[in-house]
C-alpha cells in the first residue's frame, strides 16, 4: 500500500479523535453498518479529494467497511490533520496522500498519487481531482462511472465543465442537497469560521464592524453567527436578490468600496475572485483582519496586497501582518485558505454526519446507475435527501406529523376550493 502522510507515529492520537467524531454521526455509523454486511462497493475503486479531517476519515471507513479500493488526498493543503491521515493508513489500510502545509507541486502530485488507482467512483471538494482527471484523460477517464462533488465552488465548475461539452463522466452535486447545504454551509461553515478566527486571532468579535462578503448559505451562516457573538454585521453582494435579503435579515448592506473603510474583520464566502482587492485594501483600518471562507484563497487578492506592502512577517500561527508603505497594517489569516479549516478544526462532526451521509448514498447511487446517466451535473435524488432527514431526526429522538389519507388527497386534488 503506497501512502506519503507527514508522521504515522501521530496514528493512534489520530484514532482516538476519529472515535470521539464518530460518536456524533449517527446517520453515517448506521449507513456503515448496512454496508458492512452487503458490500455494495466489492470490486470498486475510489478515489477521494476531501479534506483530510476526522469527519472524512468517518466517511473513507464506511465506504471500506462497504469493500471500496479507496485512494485520499486533500482539497486545500492547509485543511489536512495529520494524526487522522497517519491513522487512516495504520489502523485502516486506506492509502493516504495528504500532508498539512505541503506546496502546491506536493498537492498535484497527490492528485496524481490518487488517480494512478485508476478510480471507477470520483468523490471531489472544489473539483481539482475532477479537473486534472479531465487533462490527462485517456484510460483513466474511461474507467470512471461517475463521481460526487462535495463544495459550491466545485459544483460551479463542473456545471461550467457540463455547459462546454467537456465533462465527461455524470456528476451528483451533493452540495445541492437540503441535507447538505441547509447544515453545513449554514451551520457548519458559520460556527467553524468563528472558531478559526478566534483561534488563530483572540480578537474580541463583539462589538467590531464584521464583513461578510457573499450572502450565499455559507455567508448567511457566518453573519448569523457573528451578529450572535455581539458584532455590528455588514454584508456585501453583487446579486440584488441576495443583497435585499441579507437587508430584511436585519444586516447593513453595502458595496465593499465603504464597506472596507468601517469593517475591522473580513471574511469572504463568495465563491469568486478577487472580492477584496487593491482599492479595498487601501481604505481598510489599521489592524484589519481578512480572512476567508471560500473554497480558494483567490477570493482574497494577496499579489496585490503584498505588492502593497513594505513588510511581512507571521505574527502568530496563521496570522500573518503585511505592513503598508503608511505604516498601516492589515493581518491575513491562514494565507488566505479556508479559515475554518487550516486555523481550527473545520464542521462539527454533528453536521458532517448529514453531509457525508449524502456522499456514500450518492457514491451508491453512481455505482448502480451511473451507465445509464447522461454526462452531467445531477441533484441529489430526493428519496436520499429525505431518508437521511428522517435518520438524522430518528438519531435525535425527534417524532414529526405523517400526512393523514384525507390530506394527502386535498393536497393531490384540485377540485375542492373556498
Amino acid at each position: 500500500m503506497k501512502y506519503q502522510v507527514k508522521d504515522i507515529s501521530l496514528a493512534d492520537k489520530g484514532k482516538l479523535r476519529i472515535e470521539w467524531a464518530e460518536a456524533q454521526m449517527p446517520v453515517l455509523r448506521k449507513i456503515k453498518e448496512e454496508f458492512s454486511v452487503n458490500k455494495p462497493f466489492r470490486g470498486v475503486r475510489i478515489g477521494a479529494c476531501l479534506h483530510v479531517t476526522t469527519e472524512t476519515a468517518n466517511l473513507m471507513i464506511t465506504l471500506k467497511e462497504g469493500g471500496a479500493q479507496l485512494a485520499l488526498t486533500a482539497s486545500n493543503p492547509l485543511s489536512t490533520q495529520d494524526d487522522v491521515a497517519a491513522s487512516l493508513v495504520k489502523h485502516h489500510g486506506i492509502s493516504v496522500f495528504a500532508i498539512k502545509g505541503e506546496d502546491e507541486k506536493t498537492y498535484y502530485h497527490h492528485i496524481d498519487e490518487v488517480l494512478s488507482i485508476e478510480p471507477n467512483i470520483t468523490m471531489d471538494d472544489g473539483a481539482d481531482l475532477v479537473s486534472t482527471l479531465h487533462r490527462k484523460g485517456g484510460k483513466l477517464l474511461s474507467n470512471v462511472i461517475g463521481g460526487t462533488e462535495e463544495t459550491t465552488t466545485g459544483v460551479i465548475r463542473l456545471r461550467a465543465m457540463a455547459e462546454n461539452k467537456v465533462l465527461a463522466y455524470p456528476l451528483i452535486a451533493v452540495n445541492d442537497a437540503y441535507t447538505k447545504y441547509l447544515f453545513d454551509n449554514r451551520y457548519g461553515t458559520g460556527q467553524s469560521t468563528l472558531d478559526g478566527i478566534l483561534r488563530a486571532t483572540n480578537f474580541l468579535i463583539a462589538g467590531s464592524y464584521f464583513v461578510v462578503a457573499g450572502y450565499g448559505w455559507c455567508g448567511r451562516g457566518i453573519a448569523m453567527r457573528a451578529r450572535g457573538a455581539g458584532a455590528k454585521v455588514i454584508v456585501t453582494e453583487t446579486d440584488p436578490l441576495r443583497a435585499l435579503e441579507a437587508n430584511m435579515d436585519g444586516y447593513m448592506v453595502m458595496k465593499m468600496e465603504d464597506a472596507a473603510k468601517l469593517g475591522q474583520i473580513f471574511v469572504t464566502a463568495a465563491g469568486d475572485k478577487h472580492v477584496i482587492r487593491k482599492e479595498h485594501f487601501l481604505v481598510m483600518k489599521d489592524g484589519a483582519v481578512v480572512a476567508n471562507s471560500g473554497h480558494f484563497n483567490v477570493e482574497i487578492d494577496i499579489p496585490a496586497l503584498e505588492g502593497l506592502s513594505v513588510s511581512k512577517r507571521k505574527i502568530r500561527d496563521f496570522v500573518d501582518e503585511y505592513k503598508l508603505k503608511d505604516g498601516k497594517r492589515i493581518y491575513l489569516l491562514a494565507e488566505g485558505r479556508l479559515v475554518n479549516l487550516s486555523a481550527a478544526e473545520g464542521h462539527p462532526a454533528a453536521v458532517m454526519d448529514m453531509s457525508f451521509a449524502n456522499q456514500a448514498l450518492s457514491a451508491l447511487y453512481i455505482k448502480e446507475n451511473g451507465s445509464n446517466l447522461e454526462r452531467k451535473v445531477y441533484r441529489v435524488p430526493a428519496e436520499i435527501d429525505e431518508r437521511i432527514a428522517v435518520m438524522k431526526l430518528q438519531s435525535l429522538g425527534i417524532d414529526i406529523d405523517e400526512l393523514t389519507q384525507e390530506q394527502k388527497e386535498y393536497l393531490n386534488s384540485w377540485q375542492e376550493g373556498t
